[in-house]
């Protein structure tokens, strides 16, 4: 959908309604031929009835004529089966990707508030199987609307034929209805558990994933490998306290429409033995009871589906209830000049100069960043204005955090780095030259061209680092701020890298987050922040000579 609209996450009853008002007109649609396809199932017993009637009257018109009742009704059954196909998997495919939409648009709308929300396994869960349950809930709708109404066409004829035995139909329905009932809350308990579970344990191969290479290194990996195993054990034993009611109501579906097939047929038999109905109606009652069989089933599936869906909702409902923590203003967005100021920390970035932050311990680089990026809330000012009351769209335009964190998705090298789409060629091995990753793309047959894995990791740690820092310079952005752009390099490359870096932003706002001499030395200006507030700044060379906190910290204690 170009817009998917706004959901109601008040409810996971409020939002698979939302999804069917969405959808409205292919789902009576699909209702309409689902009504029409079971009726002219419904409808075939009588006609046979009819024709077995004409058989034993010896008026081979009336035969003719309800055989051809009989096939108009099969061409009616072709039809709109095929109609009423193709409308579901159109609601079930506008139900499930409306969801991702909506999902996905919460996701990037949430930023950097969804990972500490919500574990990476919650979101998965959702593309993973939340999705399909919402996509069944609505597709069952058709079905489950036109059994229903056959249900009562069938119950209508049967009176209308014999009314102990319409009867019969009349109460059996709702009492097996009630019958499956009590298997529906625990069925419900139960899978809630499980996809509990299962975001966990998507969360930790997420995680292990992620980590592979510093597990390997450390030889945790058997340590990591039986918590693993240890959680999908309990996903496991979750999986079967699930089937274990499911396998109960699936035994319901057969069961108690037997039980419903074999009072209606014991019955009709006996009124056809006294004379009450004729031997066509008898073979109609038999037939209508085996039909009753697939509606039923029908409804049986529905319940199951309609609740599975209900916990599919549930899930998708609590990300899209989630505010961000940032969600800045509507004043009018001009960096121009000013400077950007940390008043928790006193960090300020002077407009068109390298600023280099040294922090005694990383986690305050990391917050400093955040806040002056905008995702996370601080005191912080551009230009005197508050950042907060700037409009956040404007922000991430103009300013742009590139961390370590960042990922590099699959696709085309050249749009990997480009991801504005407007650079050429000579622009990208800029680049390319100020991160020295001109080697990288060399080395690749393709060059630009060439097909990046999922998260590029057919290239090391140091070479990631490097496409990334050119990434961002490519996007060339007002104000650039990067955490720890080197520490994955070589003192070789470090030491280039450092060397650019100042000429590629030259007459841009810059402020690196580091603790190498190399870098540092080249700045224009260096802050030294520790306990989250800046204790000195000036040159690097100056600070090494009169902090001694400073020149601990980027020496690593050695003198």
């Amino acid at each position: 959908m170009t817009d998917p609209g706004t959901p109601d996450a008040r409810g996971p009853l409020r939002y698979l309604w939302w999804v069917a008002r969405a959808q409205a007109a292919p789902l009576l649609a699909g209702m309409g031929l689902a009504v029409l396809w079971w009726l002219g199932q419904a409808m075939v017993p009588s006609a046979l009835g009819r024709a077995i009637d004409a058989v034993t009257a010896a008026d081979s018109g009336t035969l003719l004529a309800w055989s051809a009742v009989l096939l108009g009704l099969g061409v009616l059954q072709a039809v709109t089966g095929v109609l009423r196909h193709r409308f579901a998997v159109f609601t079930w495919l506008s139900a499930a990707y409306r969801t991702v939409q909506v999902t996905v648009r919460q996701a990037a709308r949430l930023g950097a508030t969804l990972p500490k929300r919500l574990s990476t396994g919650e979101v998965v869960s959702v593309g993973n199987s939340d999705i399909a349950q919402i996509g069944n809930a609505m597709e069952i709708l058709l079905r489950g609307a036109g059994a229903a109404v056959s249900i009562v066409a069938v119950t209508v004829i049967l009176i209308a034929t014999s009314v102990p035995l319409g009867l019969v139909v009349l109460i059996g329905v709702p009492l097996m209805a009630a019958a499956v009932g009590p298997l529906l809350r625990p069925l419900h308990r139960r899978q809630h558990e499980q996809r509990d579970l299962q975001g966990d344990l998507a969360t930790r191969a997420a995680d292990i994933v992620a980590g592979l290479r510093v597990l390997r290194g450390v030889g945790g990996e058997q340590v990591f490998a039986a918590r693993y195993r240890e959680e999908s054990q309990r996903v496991r034993h979750a999986g079967v306290r699930v089937a274990s009611v499911e396998s109960l109501l699936e035994g319901a579906q057969i069961l108690l429409p037997g039980v419903l097939i074999a009072c209606v047929t014991w019955l009709g038999a006996h009124f056809a033995l006294d004379g009450r109905i004729t031997p066509g109606q008898l073979v109609a009652f038999y037939g209508y009871a085996v039909f009753l069989i697939a509606p039923l089933r029908t409804l049986t599936e529905a319940a199951d589906k309609l609740t599975k869906g209900h916990v599919a909702a549930r899930r998708v409902c609590r990300i899209l209830s989630l505010e961000p923590e940032i969600t800045g203003g509507d004043a009018p967005f001009s960096a121009g000049e000013g400077t950007l100021r940390d008043g928790e920390s006193g960090v300020e970035v002077r407009p068109g100069r390298l600023t280099a932050l040294a922090a005694a311990s990383p986690e305050d680089a990391i917050a400093v960043a955040d806040r002056l990026g905008a995702f996370a809330p601080g005191d912080v000012t551009l230009g005197g204005a508050p950042l907060a009351d700037l409009p956040l769209a404007e922000v991430r335009e103009h300013i742009v955090v590139a961390d370590n964190g960042a990922r590099l998705f699959s696709g085309r090298l050249r749009d990997e780095l480009d991801v504005r789409g407007t650079a050429g060629d000579e622009e990208i091995g800029q680049a390319l030259y100020a991160a020295c990753a001109e080697d990288i793309v060399a080395a690749l047959p393709e060059g630009l061209d060439a097909y990046v894995a999922e998260s590029g990791r057919e290239f090391s740690g140091g070479q990631q680092q490097r496409l990334r820092l050119a990434r961002a310079l490519l996007a060339d952005p007002e104000i650039l701020i990067m955490v720890e752009p080197t520490s994955a390099v070589d003192a070789h490359t470090e030491a280039r890298v450092a060397e650019r870096l100042g000429k590629a932003r030259a007459g841009r706002t810059t402020l690196v987050c580091t603790t190498s001499p190399l870098v540092l030395d080249r700045a224009d200006h260096v802050l030294y922040v520790e306990g989250g507030v800046v204790r000195a700044e000036g040159g690097h060379r100056a600070l090494l000579g009169t902090s001694p906190g400073y020149r601990s910290a980027v020496t690593r204690g050695e003198d």
